[in-house]
Protein backbone atom coordinates (compact mmCIF):
# COMPACT_ATOMS: atom_id res chain seq x y z
CA UNK A 1 0.00 0.00 0.00
CA UNK A 2 0.91 3.58 -0.22
CA UNK A 3 -0.51 6.86 0.34
CA UNK A 4 0.04 9.98 -1.54
CA UNK A 5 -0.80 13.05 0.20
CA UNK A 6 -0.56 16.67 -0.94
CA UNK A 7 -0.53 19.56 1.09
CA UNK A 8 -1.38 23.40 0.53
CA UNK A 9 -1.31 25.56 3.23
CA UNK A 10 -1.54 23.26 6.33
CA UNK A 11 -5.04 21.87 4.18
CA UNK A 12 -4.95 18.86 2.64
CA UNK A 13 -6.53 18.98 -1.32
CA UNK A 14 -6.32 14.74 -1.85
CA UNK A 15 -5.84 11.97 -0.75
CA UNK A 16 -5.67 8.09 -2.51
CA UNK A 17 -4.89 5.31 -0.77
CA UNK A 18 -4.32 2.53 -3.51
CA UNK A 19 -3.31 -0.98 -3.13
CA UNK A 20 -0.82 -2.21 -5.71
CA UNK A 21 -1.15 -5.24 -7.80
CA UNK A 22 -4.31 -3.68 -10.01
CA UNK A 23 -6.39 -4.30 -6.80
CA UNK A 24 -9.12 -2.21 -5.36
CA UNK A 25 -8.28 1.39 -5.29
CA UNK A 26 -9.91 3.64 -2.59
CA UNK A 27 -9.78 7.10 -3.86
CA UNK A 28 -11.20 9.00 -0.35
CA UNK A 29 -11.05 12.49 -1.73
CA UNK A 30 -10.52 15.27 -4.75
CA UNK A 31 -12.11 17.94 -2.74
CA UNK A 32 -10.45 20.77 -1.04
CA UNK A 33 -10.82 20.10 2.41
CA UNK A 34 -11.64 23.50 4.79
CA UNK A 35 -10.80 23.20 8.60
CA UNK A 36 -14.39 24.15 8.96
CA UNK A 37 -16.31 21.34 10.01
CA UNK A 38 -17.27 22.31 13.41
CA UNK A 39 -17.91 26.05 11.76
CA UNK A 40 -20.74 26.25 14.49
CA UNK A 41 -19.10 24.67 17.27
CA UNK A 42 -20.84 27.33 19.62
CA UNK A 43 -23.83 24.66 19.30
CA UNK A 44 -21.90 21.73 20.23
CA UNK A 45 -22.59 20.82 23.85
CA UNK A 46 -20.14 18.84 24.43
CA UNK A 47 -16.57 18.66 24.03
CA UNK A 48 -13.24 16.62 23.46
CA UNK A 49 -16.08 13.83 21.50
CA UNK A 50 -14.41 10.24 20.86
CA UNK A 51 -15.11 8.74 17.58
CA UNK A 52 -13.87 5.46 16.49
CA UNK A 53 -12.56 4.19 13.79
CA UNK A 54 -12.90 0.27 12.70
CA UNK A 55 -11.29 -0.62 9.92
CA UNK A 56 -8.82 -3.41 9.25
CA UNK A 57 -6.68 -1.08 6.74
CA UNK A 58 -4.10 0.87 9.42
CA UNK A 59 -3.60 3.20 6.44
CA UNK A 60 -6.72 4.14 5.99
CA UNK A 61 -8.07 4.63 9.31
CA UNK A 62 -4.85 6.79 9.76
CA UNK A 63 -5.64 8.55 6.83
CA UNK A 64 -9.46 8.79 7.97
CA UNK A 65 -8.33 10.11 11.41
CA UNK A 66 -5.89 12.61 9.71
CA UNK A 67 -8.52 14.05 7.44
CA UNK A 68 -11.45 14.34 10.34
CA UNK A 69 -8.58 15.95 12.97
CA UNK A 70 -9.81 18.58 15.21
CA UNK A 71 -9.01 19.94 17.99
CA UNK A 72 -12.28 18.58 19.80
CA UNK A 73 -12.14 15.11 18.30
CA UNK A 74 -10.14 12.36 19.56
CA UNK A 75 -10.03 9.08 17.73
CA UNK A 76 -9.63 5.56 19.45
CA UNK A 77 -8.85 3.17 15.53
CA UNK A 78 -9.48 -1.02 16.83
CA UNK A 79 -8.54 -2.72 13.46
CA UNK A 80 -10.69 -6.23 14.98
CA UNK A 81 -13.58 -6.61 16.00
CA UNK A 82 -12.14 -8.03 18.96
CA UNK A 83 -10.26 -4.64 19.85
CA UNK A 84 -13.42 -2.93 18.95
CA UNK A 85 -15.45 -4.67 21.76
CA UNK A 86 -12.47 -3.71 24.30
CA UNK A 87 -11.83 -0.01 23.64
CA UNK A 88 -15.89 0.57 23.57
CA UNK A 89 -15.84 -0.83 26.83
CA UNK A 90 -12.91 1.41 28.22
CA UNK A 91 -13.79 4.26 26.92
CA UNK A 92 -16.80 6.85 26.51
CA UNK A 93 -17.33 6.83 22.80
CA UNK A 94 -19.53 9.23 21.16
CA UNK A 95 -19.72 8.30 17.42
CA UNK A 96 -18.25 4.97 15.80
CA UNK A 97 -16.96 4.72 12.15
CA UNK A 98 -17.41 0.86 11.28
CA UNK A 99 -15.98 -0.94 8.06
CA UNK A 100 -18.27 -4.31 7.11
CA UNK A 101 -14.95 -6.38 6.64
CA UNK A 102 -13.06 -7.32 9.94
CA UNK A 103 -10.49 -10.00 10.09
CA UNK A 104 -12.41 -11.85 13.40
CA UNK A 105 -15.63 -11.08 11.78
CA UNK A 106 -17.98 -8.45 10.42
CA UNK A 107 -18.97 -5.12 10.94
CA UNK A 108 -22.58 -6.33 11.40
CA UNK A 109 -21.52 -8.30 14.54
CA UNK A 110 -19.82 -5.70 15.76
CA UNK A 111 -23.04 -3.40 15.70
CA UNK A 112 -25.34 -6.03 16.91
CA UNK A 113 -23.36 -6.06 20.17
CA UNK A 114 -22.90 -2.26 20.27
CA UNK A 115 -26.76 -1.91 19.94
CA UNK A 116 -27.37 -4.27 22.46
CA UNK A 117 -25.29 -2.06 25.47
CA UNK A 118 -25.48 1.45 23.03
CA UNK A 119 -27.82 3.90 21.09
CA UNK A 120 -24.18 5.41 20.18
CA UNK A 121 -24.47 7.25 16.23
CA UNK A 122 -22.63 4.35 13.77
CA UNK A 123 -21.91 5.04 10.29
CA UNK A 124 -21.16 2.24 8.27
CA UNK A 125 -18.20 1.84 5.76
CA UNK A 126 -18.57 -0.90 2.89
CA UNK A 127 -16.49 -1.50 -0.31
CA UNK A 128 -19.72 -3.07 -1.97
CA UNK A 129 -21.65 -0.64 -3.28
CA UNK A 130 -24.76 -2.92 -3.18
CA UNK A 131 -28.40 -1.78 -2.14
CA UNK A 132 -28.48 -4.96 -0.05
CA UNK A 133 -25.60 -3.80 2.14
CA UNK A 134 -27.07 -0.57 2.98
CA UNK A 135 -30.34 -2.19 3.42
CA UNK A 136 -28.49 -4.56 6.08
CA UNK A 137 -26.87 -1.64 8.17
CA UNK A 138 -29.59 0.20 8.27
CA UNK A 139 -31.42 -2.54 9.93
CA UNK A 140 -29.47 -3.70 11.87
CA UNK A 141 -29.06 -0.27 13.49
CA UNK A 142 -26.51 1.81 11.70
CA UNK A 143 -27.67 5.62 11.72
CA UNK A 144 -25.63 6.31 7.78
CA UNK A 145 -24.23 4.79 5.58
CA UNK A 146 -20.99 5.08 3.04
CA UNK A 147 -20.05 3.25 -0.08
CA UNK A 148 -16.06 3.28 -0.66
CA UNK A 149 -14.54 5.15 -2.44
CA UNK A 150 -15.75 7.91 -0.81
CA UNK A 151 -15.58 11.59 -0.34
CA UNK A 152 -13.77 12.97 2.65
CA UNK A 153 -15.78 16.17 2.41
CA UNK A 154 -18.97 14.22 2.32
CA UNK A 155 -17.73 11.98 5.33
CA UNK A 156 -17.07 14.98 7.50
CA UNK A 157 -20.53 16.61 6.58
CA UNK A 158 -22.01 13.47 7.63
CA UNK A 159 -19.92 12.69 11.19
CA UNK A 160 -20.90 16.20 11.79
CA UNK A 161 -24.66 15.93 11.36
CA UNK A 162 -24.39 12.44 13.64
CA UNK A 163 -22.58 14.39 16.24
CA UNK A 164 -24.80 17.39 16.35
CA UNK A 165 -28.13 15.17 16.11
CA UNK A 166 -26.99 13.09 19.32
CA UNK A 167 -25.90 16.31 21.38
CA UNK A 168 -29.35 17.49 20.62
CA UNK A 169 -30.76 14.22 22.05
CA UNK A 170 -28.54 13.81 25.03
CA UNK A 171 -29.67 17.53 26.19
CA UNK A 172 -33.21 16.96 26.60
CA UNK A 173 -32.74 18.88 30.07
CA UNK A 174 -31.42 21.86 30.40
CA UNK A 175 -30.52 23.98 34.01
CA UNK A 176 -29.28 27.40 34.34
CA UNK A 177 -29.66 29.44 37.38
CA UNK A 178 -33.04 28.35 39.03
CA UNK A 179 -34.19 27.23 36.16
CA UNK A 180 -35.12 23.84 34.77
CA UNK A 181 -36.30 23.00 31.38
CA UNK A 182 -37.10 19.35 30.97
CA UNK A 183 -38.19 18.90 26.99
CA UNK A 184 -38.14 15.23 27.73
CA UNK A 185 -41.28 15.14 29.91
CA UNK A 186 -42.00 19.25 29.39
CA UNK A 187 -42.23 20.19 32.74
CA UNK A 188 -40.32 23.82 33.15
CA UNK A 189 -39.68 25.51 37.01
CA UNK A 190 -38.34 28.68 38.01
CA UNK A 191 -37.35 27.59 41.09
CA UNK A 192 -40.23 25.75 43.08
CA UNK A 193 -42.75 27.70 40.61
CA UNK A 194 -44.03 25.77 37.62
CA UNK A 195 -43.81 27.28 34.37
CA UNK A 196 -46.79 26.90 31.96
CA UNK A 197 -45.53 27.26 28.33
CA UNK A 198 -47.74 27.14 25.29
CA UNK A 199 -46.51 24.58 22.49
CA UNK A 200 -44.90 28.26 20.65
CA UNK A 201 -43.68 28.97 23.60
CA UNK A 202 -41.92 25.83 24.16
CA UNK A 203 -40.22 25.55 20.64
CA UNK A 204 -38.70 29.74 21.27
CA UNK A 205 -37.41 28.53 23.99
CA UNK A 206 -35.68 25.46 22.74
CA UNK A 207 -34.07 27.08 19.93
CA UNK A 208 -33.00 29.92 22.47
CA UNK A 209 -31.02 27.02 24.34
CA UNK A 210 -29.68 25.54 21.26
CA UNK A 211 -28.23 28.86 20.46
CA UNK A 212 -26.95 30.63 23.65
CA UNK A 213 -25.32 33.67 22.71
CA UNK A 214 -25.75 33.47 18.90
CA UNK A 215 -27.96 36.02 17.02
CA UNK A 216 -31.52 34.48 15.61
CA UNK A 217 -33.24 36.44 12.94
CA UNK A 218 -36.94 37.24 13.05
CA UNK A 219 -37.20 35.42 9.31
CA UNK A 220 -35.44 32.38 10.94
CA UNK A 221 -37.43 32.11 14.09
CA UNK A 222 -40.92 32.69 12.18
CA UNK A 223 -39.90 30.11 9.74
CA UNK A 224 -38.90 27.52 13.14
CA UNK A 225 -41.92 28.45 14.50
CA UNK A 226 -44.49 28.82 11.86
CA UNK A 227 -43.34 25.31 9.71
CA UNK A 228 -46.77 24.06 8.61
CA UNK A 229 -46.67 25.48 4.88
CA UNK A 230 -48.82 28.45 5.88
CA UNK A 231 -48.60 31.57 3.13
CA UNK A 232 -48.66 34.16 5.70
CA UNK A 233 -47.89 34.88 9.44
CA UNK A 234 -48.34 38.22 11.02
CA UNK A 235 -44.70 39.04 12.31
CA UNK A 236 -46.67 40.56 15.57
CA UNK A 237 -47.41 36.92 16.34
CA UNK A 238 -43.33 36.43 17.15
CA UNK A 239 -43.19 39.38 19.01
CA UNK A 240 -45.92 38.70 20.95
CA UNK A 241 -44.73 35.36 21.67
CA UNK A 242 -41.51 36.54 22.56
CA UNK A 243 -42.88 38.85 25.20
CA UNK A 244 -44.98 36.08 26.78
CA UNK A 245 -42.03 33.68 27.39
CA UNK A 246 -39.52 36.81 28.20
CA UNK A 247 -42.26 37.69 31.26
CA UNK A 248 -43.30 33.88 32.18
CA UNK A 249 -39.16 33.98 32.60
CA UNK A 250 -38.07 37.34 33.77
CA UNK A 251 -40.23 39.19 36.25
CA UNK A 252 -39.60 43.03 37.99
CA UNK A 253 -37.79 41.90 40.64
CA UNK A 254 -35.57 39.12 38.77
CA UNK A 255 -31.50 41.16 38.09
CA UNK A 256 -30.35 39.11 35.77
CA UNK A 257 -32.72 38.97 31.92
CA UNK A 258 -31.89 36.22 29.22
CA UNK A 259 -33.59 37.11 26.18
CA UNK A 260 -32.39 40.50 24.18
CA UNK A 261 -34.30 42.33 21.47
CA UNK A 262 -31.23 43.25 18.99
CA UNK A 263 -33.42 45.73 17.19
CA UNK A 264 -34.10 45.65 13.64
CA UNK A 265 -32.75 41.92 13.53
CA UNK A 266 -33.80 39.60 15.70
CA UNK A 267 -33.26 37.95 19.28
CA UNK A 268 -30.29 36.60 21.45
CA UNK A 269 -30.33 34.55 24.78
CA UNK A 270 -27.79 35.90 26.83
CA UNK A 271 -27.59 36.04 30.33
CA UNK A 272 -26.92 39.45 31.41
CA UNK A 273 -27.81 41.63 34.50
CA UNK A 274 -29.91 44.23 34.48
CA UNK A 275 -27.94 47.00 36.89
Amino acid sequence: MKIIYYYYMKMITKMQVIQKGGGLQYLLSDDILENDMFRNRQSMEEKNLKIQIVEDDRVLSEGIAMALKEPELEFIQSFSVKQAKTAFQKEKIDLVVLDVNLPDGTGYDYLEWLRGLSEVPVLMLTANDMEMDEVMSLNRGADDFMAKPFSLAVLRARIQNLLRRKVKQVRQEYREDDFVFDFDRLVFSKGTEKLALSSNEQKLLRLFLENKGLLLTREQLIDRLWSDGGEYVDENALSVTVNRLRAKLENKNREISYIHTIYGQGYMWKKESKR
